[in-house]
């Protein structure tokens, strides 16, 4: 990540709604082409389905029943990036790739990504601030990511209201987080092998743009105050770029997402 009077260029892609597998996929495909061009790309994105992911290292296998989840119609997947489980539905999701070289430490580029983050919550109307407890980052487990804001965590009137993570691997990071419009993550308890996850009736609710509008926005809307804040403080030159110039790359790391081998790794 590099301040605005470098050369670094900034690119903004609004994806159309696509699976688990393909989100996946076109994330990894970005990672890897910042590492090849040098380019930071900000992208916004919905699900066709509603998806529940996994974070890259957390324990699944055993815990939770495929058959339960199944039932409720929903898809799964892991995502290449930590935290914990993340149901992917009433919610928009950005992602940000960039390559290492020059880049900050990643408390450093978390900050960096927060500032975006919250200055086009600002241009949404949605007063959001850094959360600061004393716990640290949760390890992985079975507990849904929204349970609990960590240090540093976007929340809304003491609520978490943005998850994310971030990743790291050959030349490039990608960080990418949900950002929930309404709040379904309570369901997540419902997917656990026997009985539900201990504790889960005491788990507080997320804050939602909902609930802080009055309304829900759509991904477009989100997306617009998200690339005027990468503009305002990054790039002002940033420009769009098509899926299209990606697909061929993304459907290469698709199948990598559809293997259960890699969802169920754990």
């Amino acid at each position: 990540m590099h301040s605005r009077r470098s050369y670094t260029r900034w690119r903004l892609l609004l994806a159309e709604p696509r699976s688990g597998a393909e989100n996946m996929a076109r994330d990894s495909a970005l990672q890897a082409r910042a590492a090849r061009t040098g380019e930071t790309v900000f992208s916004i994105y919905s699900w066709t389905r509603p998806t529940l992911s996994f974070g890259r290292h957390q324990p699944a296998t055993g815990l939770y029943d495929i058959e339960k989840i199944r039932s409720a119609k929903v898809d799964v997947v892991r995502r290449p990036t930590g935290g914990r489980a993340i149901l992917h539905d009433r919610e928009v999701t950005y992602s940000v790739t960039a390559p290492l070289k020059d880049a900050p430490s990643l408390r450093e580029t978390y900050s960096r990504i927060n500032r975006i983050l919250l200055d086009g919550f600002g241009r949404l109307g949605v007063g959001v601030e850094l959360a600061s407890p004393s716990e640290r980052a949760a390890a992985p487990s079975i507990r849904p990511c929204f349970e609990t804001p960590t240090e540093g965590e976007l929340v809304a009137q003491g609520s978490k209201l943005v998850g994310s993570a971030q990743w790291r691997d050959e030349g490039a990071l990608l960080q990418h987080g949900s950002i929930l419009v309404e709040d379904d993550q309570s369901v997540l308890p419902s997917f656990a092998a026997g009985r539900a996850i201990a504790g889960s009736e005491s788990i507080s609710p997320p804050a939602t743009l909902r609930a802080l509008l009055g309304r829900s926005p759509d991904v477009a809307e989100v997306a617009s105050a998200m690339f005027d804040a990468v503009r305002s403080l990054e790039d002002d030159d940033a420009t769009e770029l098509a899926e299209a110039e990606i697909r061929g790359e993304t459907v290469s790391h698709i199948p990598h997402f559809l293997d259960e081998g890699w969802t169920w790794r754990r």
